[in-house]
């Protein structure tokens, strides 16, 4: 989304399918990040709904924190932001690269 545009979408398609909306966003302050609320969060600012300055501003986030968020999704998708699994998909990653 562009910084400086007017009108904002009221709902975009979530990462299962699903319409989201401020409202259906995880909470403010919200901690306990599980695969389903940081797909929800990255989905969001790729359609425009929210931009990464109020996500990080919103989440207590860092810029980087975020990024590597979208990253793993651009990756491998949501499995990508399994915690447990950042080593191996960055391994399959490099790997991919170097071919």
């Amino acid at each position: 989304m562009l910084e400086n545009q007017k009108f904002r979408p009221h709902q975009v398609i979530g990462p299962l399918g699903e319409p989201l909306t401020l409202d259906s966003l995880p909470k403010p302050g919200t901690t306990r990040w599980v695969v389903r609320r940081k797909a929800e969060v990255v989905a969001a600012v790729a359609g425009g709904l929210l931009t990464v300055d109020e996500v990080c501003a919103r989440y207590g986030l860092s810029l980087e924190e975020f990024a590597g968020w979208q990253r793993a999704v651009d990756r491998s998708g949501m499995p990508g932001l399994r915690v447990t699994r950042i080593q191996h998909y960055r391994q399959v990653y490099e790997r991919q690269q170097r071919y």
